[in-house]
């Protein structure tokens, strides 16, 4: 009886046949990882990736907050007109460059319904005003008035810049009174016609 060891079996295995996988070089090769050289370059390639990108997103985040803050402007005019009409007296709104607030005033208003302390478009207006307060129209830190602005809106709603001196009747705006707002890099420009539509463009 041969005593030729099987393929495959007893103490000793035949060599693997041509075209077999080296098995246990692959194991070895996937073992191995990354070394410190390569984890270094890839931190490397990252982080010049963030430097690159950086300006682009603070651009994008600056654009979005000067696009919700010309939003809050619009909609703190359009919110003035209303009072105006709704209660038959004069309002002013003003925005003072270099500031993120704005002013609303009105005549003395009392009584049910709203009876104003003088009125009338020769009338001395804001004599006594009532005020709410510097109000916010944004949070964002970069963002601007460019020009100093005061808006006069009269009972009928028609909007304009305050007369000088007051007892002058109301100058409307014609076709349109505007202003801008600014984040350092990007403006928007605030359009309002003289019977008080608001409109935000870019330039």
């Amino acid at each position: 009886m041969s005593s030729k060891p099987v393929r495959g079996c007893g103490p000793r295995a035949w060599p693997a046949a041509s075209g077999d996988p080296p098995v246990a070089r692959s194991h070895r090769s996937a073992a191995r990882g990354w070394t410190l050289m390569e984890l270094l370059v890839i931190v490397a390639i990252i982080g010049l990736m963030l430097k690159i990108a950086m300006p682009n997103i603070q651009n994008t985040l600056l654009n979005y907050r000067l696009g919700a803050a010309s939003a809050s402007v619009a909609g703190a005019i359009q919110q003035t007109r209303y009072r105006a009409v709704m209660n038959g007296c004069y309002y002013t709104i003003a925005f003072t460059a270099g500031s993120t607030t704005y002013l609303v005033q009105t005549q003395a208003i009392s009584g049910t319904p709203p009876v104003c302390a003088t009125n009338g478009d020769t009338s001395p207006k804001f004599t006594n005003a009532d005020s709410w307060g510097a109000v916010p129209w944004t949070t964002g830190a970069g963002l601007s008035v460019v020009t100093s602005t005061t808006l006069e809106f009269g009972s009928s709603g028609i909007v304009g810049t305050p007369p000088s001196p007051a007892t002058n009747p109301l100058v409307p705006c014609a076709p349109n009174c505007s202003f801008q707002l600014s984040n350092g890099n990007a403006t928007r420009t605030v359009t309002i016609s003289g019977v008080g539509n608001v409109k935000v463009t870019s330039p």
